[in-house]
């Protein structure tokens, strides 16, 4: 057996105490500083040593005070007399310079190591009333860029993000995509969002409101949503099962993948947390958008902080009048539904219903203090209103160009829509089994499902498929299979072949398609096409408008389902006489008496003006006069 012996010991004790740190280090140092000090005053008061011009032997308080100065300052010595003084001084500032360049080694490292950890992003965040976001991904830009609109006016707002990422890097990046942070601060920490002690440092406990982003992971897109989900519903856990948790509710807005997930996340979250299924709402907009131009103007109207918003408004004098009457009553507001005193929210509700006390309206307006109710009675132009001019319902033919996770569910949400014996014909390039086609066309009642392999950029093949014949054309990325800019330059090709095909034949072709980088979209401006969808942004933008007010979610829940109200855009001439000015009192009033709310309007003449917002006006003036075309459309919420 090893026999340790006491120098062993003694050295395992000063390892220790050096492991400790710089203040074990500057305490080690303080104490050889002393001894040195004590060694020199001792030499020289008892061997009296004198310094040369001294009359009498120093004291020695005096001798100690002497050596600490030498021992801190070497050019002190440079005085002093006497040989025997001057050795036992020089032998006592030889360990001072030792002693002070190690301090000041130990200092400079301290600093390094205290910055370095800095760096790391890992002390606790000191912030009340901070928005958190959780996890990292292509969207977190477009939410902090829009959380900065809806902070302007707040004092001191923070957005705290915990990230598994690096913090220097996760700050450079906010740098670059968003310069302008106006007078929102952004706090990077680093942590896994799934665990409590990583959790912990963002503070959850003390924010306003609580943003988990869906982890992006490459791979196979069925495997990589499952994978996102679980680690959204473990975050979850993380935050609504903490010892440390709360009290109060905590407002979280989460983002879902798969919809088989959904009843094991609201298990979780219970009241807590919002869920974004971000997949299915993205196929619902670009459904509802292909079969109406414009639309995808609407909604990034509805949900950015630029502009028009959502807003509830409790007001007394509305109590006991109808929600019809609600919708004249504000001059520079758009009401389109009414939140009840138990907090259920109805989007266009019949017009008889009353405004009961304790409820809010809801309303589409510049800001909260645009709110204001008119005096005065509505200045309807009676002369002007029209009746609507019915049309049934005819069968359709789309086309899907393009493939990824979404195209399914798209196709599932056209069959909501459309009259039996539409039909809808894919080309993707991508293999799908004979039988997996027939067995998901078979599940589809309005529907018939045509699929063909081929590449959606190849201009004989798209010559061939006769696209001026389809009433709507669907122009998907290949998300998942592709590199994000790959797949945009793609669409952008598609587009400009699409375009082009539609302008010798000389039909204007309904063209919606998705796009995954914002800035893309400038470039695709080229081929005019009717509508982009973003999708990151579109999803962004909700989570942000969400993570402000948890009870906008029942609003566009309501707005993007089949079988609830939903946005139109309907010809004017339905509603009001065209080729005269009218009033937008008279639209609403029109729109009133048949159960819908007029919301805005779209002047197709201006559909290719990035200025104009592509013609689409969201909550007009409603004493302004508008001259409306056959061809312009009434912006409506309806049933159908």
């Amino acid at each position: 057996m090893h026999r340790t012996r006491f120098g062993h010991r003694l050295r395992y004790a000063f390892d220790n105490t050096m492991a400790k740190g710089p203040v074990a280090l500057i305490a080690w140092l303080a104490v050889l500083s002393l001894g040195v000090i004590l060694v020199a005053t001792g030499i020289v008061v008892l061997l009296r040593i004198r310094p040369g011009d001294a009359s009498e032997d120093p004291g020695p308080h005096e001798v100690a005070w002497m050596s600490l100065m030498r021992t801190l300052d070497p050019g002190t010595m440079g005085g002093d007399e006497g040989w025997g003084f001057r050795v036992v001084m020089l032998m006592v500032t030889l360990g001072g310079i030792f002693i002070v360049s190690t301090l000041i080694g130990i200092v400079i490292t301290g600093m390094e190591a205290k910055i370095e950890q800095l760096r790391k992003g890992r002390s606790f965040v000191l912030e009340r009333g901070h928005t958190l976001i959780l996890g990292w991904s292509s969207k977190i830009h477009t939410i902090i860029s829009e959380l900065t609109v809806a902070n302007e006016n707040q004092r001191r707002p923070r957005v705290v993000v915990l990230a598994d990422k690096d913090k220097v890097e996760m700050e450079d990046e906010i740098r670059d995509k968003t310069p302008d942070l106006k007078n929102t601060k952004v706090i990077c920490r680093r942590g896994n969002p799934n665990d409590m002690t990583d959790l912990h440092i963002a503070n959850p406990f003390d924010a306003k409101s609580i943003i988990i982003l869906a982890h992006e992971q490459e791979g196979a897109a069925g495997h990589a949503s499952v994978n996102a989900d679980s680690q959204t519903i473990k975050t979850i856990l993380a935050i609504t099962n903490n010892p440390d948790r709360r009290k109060e509710p905590y407002h979280v807005v989460a983002e879902m993948r798969d919809k088989k997930n959904l009843d094991v996340a609201k298990m979780v979250g219970k009241d807590e947390v919002e869920l974004i299924l971000s997949d299915d709402l993205v196929a619902r907009i670009m459904v509802q958008t292909c079969r109406q131009s414009g639309l995808s103007g609407v909604y990034l109207e509805l949900m950015d902080f630029d502009g028009a918003e959502i807003y509830f408004n409790e007001e007394p004098a509305l109590f006991g009048r109808t929600f019809g009457d609600s919708l004249a009553a504000y001059p520079d507001s758009a009401v389109i539904g009414l939140q009840l005193p138990d907090g259920t929210v109805r989007v266009n509700p019949p017009m008889d219903t009353v405004i009961e006390k304790g409820a809010k309206v809801i309303a589409i307006t510049e800001d909260d203090d645009t709110l204001i109710v008119s005096q005065t009675a509505a200045p309807v132009e009676e002369d002007a209103i029209r009746a609507p001019r019915k049309q049934p319902a005819k069968p359709e033919r789309i086309l899907l160009l393009g493939w990824n996770h979404r195209a399914s569910t798209i196709v599932r949400e056209l069959n909501n829509y459309v009259a039996p014996g539409s039909a809808v014909k894919v080309v993707a390039n991508v293999n799908v089994p004979q039988q997996k086609v027939a067995a998901f066309g078979a599940a589809l009642k309005n529907l018939t499902f045509e699929f063909q392999q081929g590449d959606t950029t190849n201009r004989a093949l798209l010559e061939k498929l006769n696209v001026p014949s389809f009433d709507h054309v669907i122009l998907l990325c290949y998300e998942g299979q592709l590199d994000p800019q790959e797949a945009d330059a793609q669409t952008l090709i598609t587009l400009l072949h699409l375009r082009d095909i539609a302008d010798r034949g000389g039909k204007a072709l309904n063209i919606v398609s998705e796009m995954l980088d914002m800035r893309n979209r400038e470039l695709a401006e080229v081929t005019k096409a009717d509508d982009f969808i973003v999708s990151d942004k579109l999803i962004s933008l909700l989570m942000s408008q969400v993570s402000e007010n948890k009870y906008l979610m029942r609003v566009f829940e309501d707005l993007f389902d089949a079988d609830g109200s939903e946005i139109y855009l309907k010809p004017a001439g339905n509603y009001v006489e065209t080729g005269r000015p009218v009033n937008f009192y008279t639209v609403v009033e029109s729109a009133r008496r048949r159960g819908e709310v007029a919301i805005g309007y779209r002047i197709v003449a201006l559909a290719h003006d990035v200025d104009k917002a592509y013609g689409v006006k969201v909550n007009p003036v409603k004493g302004e006069p508008v001259t409306f075309a056959e061809e312009d459309r009434i912006i409506v919420i309806a049933e159908d």
